[in-house]
């Protein structure tokens, strides 16, 4: 009976992986996961000295460009927190909706009250709003910068 050891490959990742890491890392995985997975996608690179001094300098640079755009986002968190969106729109008696309010009609109306545009895949909204009301919505501007936008939901006249 062989004993079958798990080697481990250390790599740097040339791009962001959920749940291993993001670029500029160096990661210890699998050998299998390494050159079946990563290597050929390009999502890493085998750890040499010099594919480690690369990764520290375009993770400085990285780093760099992330605090600027955190910095920006922070301004821009700052304007949405004093700000509520109303959106008005048909509703039934018990306040229920016809449709429902999405996440793209969100961001539409966030897009005309910062004067940029803004993309539906920033909100996080768990389903679509149903009802008369109040929300409270989570937008995620930046990696590290999150925002809570109030949606005021309407009847229209």
């Amino acid at each position: 009976m062989a004993i079958r050891v798990k080697r481990r490959m250390k790599v740097v990742l040339l791009d962001d992986v959920t749940s291993l890491g993001r670029r500029g890392e160096i990661r210890e995985v699998a050998d299998g996961y390494a050159r079946n997975y990563l290597l050929p996608k390009g999502l890493a690179a085998p750890a040499t000295s010099q594919a480690v001094r690369h990764a520290k300098v375009q993770a400085g640079a990285l780093s760099a460009r992330q605090a600027r755009a955190d910095e920006e986002a922070q301004a821009l968190a700052q304007k949405l927190q004093d700000q509520t969106l109303v959106i008005p729109v048909r509703a039934g008696e018990q306040g229920r909706l016809y449709g429902s309010v999405t996440s793209s009609d969100i961001t539409e109306g966030l897009s005309r009250l910062l004067g940029q545009e803004v993309d539906h895949r920033q909100l996080e909204l768990p389903e679509p709003i149903k009802r008369l009301g109040s929300y409270e919505v989570a937008f995620r501007l930046t990696r590290n910068v999150r925002a809570t936008v109030t949606v005021e939901v309407v009847a229209q006249e």
